[in-house]
């Protein structure tokens, strides 16, 4: 079997990207040349590796098989690369993905912890949706991911090997509304109050979740701005120009002006943070990265 580090690199990252457009975008390609990177992979192995849906592009298990070996070959080239070149890190690198809003709450205690506790490890970070972050871990592009779950708490990705995780917290969602609008002295909304709002969201497509929609909410909700950043969202909805949803831990991050709703009518909506990284024995660093993320709530 012949394959390219460049067709290993398009490999991991379709896996990442979960399409081969977005794939394409990330190295530089046109979406026609992927393609035919992906064709070159599948005529190699002598199996299918990809299989394509309508949400996009999810390997098979023949391309699990695959991608694991690349990612342990490219890690291999990067790493000799470094040592050739003199660049080798004098400390351990830990590179961590984060949902949306981890980042404001989790991550400044969590490093601060680390600093502490491990100086010799460093951390990169990255956000995504969960969805995302899982497809990262798969595709060696990140060591350990802070994820989100909803109950019932399954299992993030049907994958096999399962993923490794770690409860970090439960935290319950609420509505974060500007003080001084119609909602202005409450700590509660009903959620038929709900129906009508405009509301602040980050864009979605078919495979990645709608984030700051309230959740089962009856009808077509209204979507008054998009937004990824929650900084912008937040000051959005301190300047009366809609709500969004938040974890309730991010009270202490919040901006004047923003107040926090518990939902009536409807069940709690409870989020689960979780911890994830590959199966198998974690590296030290590893290790006190998951520790100091643990000791940061």
């Amino acid at each position: 079997m012949e394959i390219s580090s460049e067709g290993l690199r398009a490999l991991r990252q379709i896996a990442e990207s979960g399409s081969f457009t977005a794939a394409a975008a990330r190295l530089g390609y046109t979406q026609s040349a992927i393609s035919r990177q992906a064709a070159a992979l599948e005529r190699s192995a002598g199996a299918a590796l990809f299989e394509r849906r309508p949400d996009g592009v999810r390997l098979t298990p023949a391309g699990l098989v695959l991608l694991r070996h690349a990612c342990t070959i490219l890690d291999s080239v990067a790493a000799a690369e470094r040592d050739l070149s003199g660049t080798a890190p004098r400390t351990e690198l830990v590179r961590l993905g984060m949902f949306l809003s981890a980042g404001a709450v989790l991550l400044p205690a969590a490093l601060g912890h680390l600093a502490q506790a491990s100086p010799e490890v460093t951390v990169e970070t990255t956000e995504g949706t969960t969805p995302r972050l899982i497809r990262a871990l798969r595709a060696g592009s990140i060591d350990l991911a802070v994820l989100t779950s909803r109950p019932p708490h399954r299992p993030s990705d049907g994958e096999s090997p399962r993923l490794h995780m770690e409860t970090v917290e439960d935290t319950e969602l609420v509505v974060a509304a500007p003080a001084a609008g119609v909602f202005a002295g409450r700590t509660s909304v009903h959620v038929d109050e709900l129906v009508d709002a405009d509301w602040i969201a980050t864009a979605s497509s078919r495979s990645e979740p709608l984030l700051g929609v309230w959740p089962g909410l009856p009808g077509r909700p209204h979507i008054a701005h998009s937004a990824r950043d929650w900084l912008t969202k937040l000051r959005l909805v301190a300047g009366g120009f809609g709500v969004t949803t938040v974890p309730s831990g991010m009270s202490s991050v919040l901006p004047p002006g923003v107040a926090l709703l518990h939902v009536d009518g409807v069940p709690p909506e409870v989020r689960r943070v979780l911890v994830a990284r590959l199966p198998g024995h974690p590296t030290p660093a590893v290790t006190a990265v998951t520790r100091a993320i643990a000791s940061g709530t």
